[in-house]
């Protein structure tokens, strides 16, 4: 077993579940035991490490490997250490099989935070660190949800060239992902008895028109507008809650939306071009904000030195896009030019039988070490 495979196995079996989904008093929430844990596991290799407040009891992790000369540039490797949780105990378990090692959190992205610290600690413990170039291990909370650690980490000033963020891609690197919008639409109707629904006005019904209207004609809309490496836009109407009885008429109906966006869309332009397409149908709707933070698209470009350098050393020719959206979109509008990259792959986040390939998750260590070891 590497070392890279051990410290998996370590973190899998280490919970560390997004607060916002549990109890704060559960044993399974929060990120505190694994920042703990890879804090000391750094340390080892003679990083320095600093934990910065989030939220209580809740602390990105930042390792630093200095260079021997003065800095000049700046890398961070930016994983993030929260999970959703577990759907039982035994994901907790690490189970290796046929290659595989599966536990929640293997792909997304405990398996991004092993390789990445694997690769600066093993570049630090050969003594042939960079003379020029400053990398960071940066372990972010909250991805999962608000994304408050990235969110924190672009607020506190820290500037790089390049940030290199772990999510499950295949190993294949990640210029351009979808931002995402989240809004809540409300119809009003008027309260009747069942029996005289020729008395009242049903909201459920005016919002099944919504629904309709936004399933069809807008997303065939949105699927004239393309991007090169993100495909088109999307709109999924998520949930649908209406009425209090079923012998009243329906005075109010909610639903609430995923509209996946492409770079140069802004949210007040999505507002405006769903208040626009209700009103020539005749529908009346309230719009509302469900995400209390912009969750904007983003797109780094390929031309940068950097991102040809890792490019070429991981030998692909062009970069992809991907439909998720991440903490390098956070990292991007403050000002740090931002890519994808990791082992694993996404269609496993999150499902019961989360899994992870062994020789991917070495792969994708040996790649970060090979590129981490071509800097100045």
């Amino acid at each position: 077993m590497t070392r890279t495979q051990k410290l998996l196995r370590e973190l899998i079996a280490l919970p560390s579940v997004n607060s916002s989904l549990l109890p704060a008093d559960h044993p399974r929430a929060g990120e505190h035991r694994v920042a703990d844990f890879l804090a000391a596991t750094a340390a080892t290799a003679g990083l320095d490490i600093d934990l910065h407040k989030v939220f209580p009891g809740r602390n990105n992790l930042l390792a630093r490997l200095s260079p021997t000369g003065t800095a000049r540039q700046r890398i961070l490797l930016a994983p993030h250490l929260d999970t959703v949780d577990v759907m039982d105990e035994s994901q907790l378990v690490p189970r290796q099989k046929n290659g595989r090692l599966y536990g929640r959190g293997a792909c997304d992205t405990k398996g991004s935070v092993a390789a990445m610290l694997s690769a600066v600690m093993e570049l630090a413990r050969a003594g042939k660190r960079p003379a020029k170039t400053e990398i960071i291990f940066a372990g972010l909370v909250d991805e999962e949800m608000g994304q408050g650690g990235s969110r924190a980490l672009a607020a506190s000033g820290l500037k790089a060239d390049l940030a290199i963020v772990g999510e499950p891609t295949r190993l294949e690197i990640v210029t351009a992902h979808k931002g995402n919008l989240w809004l809540k639409l409300e119809t009003r109707g008027k309260a009747a008895h069942g029996a005289r629904p020729d008395l009242g006005r049903n909201a459920v019904h005016e919002m099944a028109r919504v629904v309709d209207l936004l399933e069809t004609r807008y997303a065939r809309q949105l699927r004239r507008r393309r991007h090169a490496l993100l495909g088109h836009a999307t709109v999924n109407v998520g949930t649908i809650q209406g009425g209090v009885q079923t012998n009243i008429v329906p005075a109010a109906c909610s639903i609430t939306i995923d509209r996946r966006t492409l770079p140069g869309e802004i949210d007040a332009g999505i507002w405006r071009e769903i208040w626009s397409l209700l009103r020539q149908n005749g529908l009346s709707a309230t719009l509302g904000n469900t995400k209390s933070a912009p969750c904007l698209p983003m797109e780094t470009s390929a031309r940068l030195p950097l991102v040809r350098e890792f490019l070429r050393t991981a030998g692909q020719a062009k970069p992809v896009g991907v439909d998720y959206f991440c903490d390098a979109s956070v990292l991007a509008q403050g000002g740090i030019p931002s890519i994808v990259f990791g082992p694993g792959d996404i269609a496993q986040a999150h499902t019961p039988d989360e899994w992870i390939s062994l020789a991917e998750l070495e792969k994708s260590k040996d790649l970060l070490l090979k590129f981490l070891q071509s800097l100045p």
